[in-house]
């Protein structure tokens, strides 16, 4: 692999920083103003050479974008993230789920095509590198309550509550 490039934006749910590789794709990303955080969550496979902070192009275009209200300005960046067949699948039907829809960690399962594997997709929510691009904040407990998320539940509920802003009524 060769050096990545990385950069931390402002954002309203706090300091968001992302991993981008010479291709353009995003590596690792996370509401946290360090990159030390997200380097470990890179898949040894994909783990870049060296990593210097710089310019991410249209992946920090994409970051300010959404926070900005844009939604699906984060919907067309590319992401690679390494794992087990399942998991894999896993993340490209969570890219599916659209914003304002989140849906319970049971209908995240049955729309991966196992919906016994309710464990499972609810790890790949867990193992997930790439914040926002693969939307993890989307999926909930049953009950509808938050569940977990790596970047701490207020910025899961300030994620929320940003894609169903365009919903409610004034």
């Amino acid at each position: 692999m060769s050096t990545a490039v990385w950069a931390t934006r402002d954002t309203p749910a706090g300091p968001f920083t992302a991993v981008v590789d010479a291709d353009g794709y995003v590596l690792a990303s996370g509401w946290t103003g360090s990159v030390d955080d997200l380097l470990p969550l890179i898949h040894d496979s994909l783990a870049p050479t060296g990593v210097t902070e710089g310019d991410t192009g249209a992946v920090g275009d994409a970051i300010d974008r959404y926070h900005d209200g844009d939604l699906s300005a984060v919907d067309g960046v590319a992401v690679r993230q390494r794992s087990g067949p399942y998991r894999e699948h896993a993340w490209d039907v969570l890219r599916t789920v659209p914003a304002g829809a989140p849906v319970t960690y049971t209908g995240y399962a049955e729309k991966t095509g196992r919906p016994a594997a309710v464990r499972a997709a609810a790890g790949a929510c867990a193992h997930n590198a790439a914040a926002l691009f693969v939307p993890c904040h989307r999926v909930l407990r049953t009950d509808g309550s938050l569940g977990g998320f790596r970047w701490g539940l207020p910025v899961k509920r300030w994620l929320l509550d940003h894609e169903s802003a365009d919903l409610r009524l004034d």
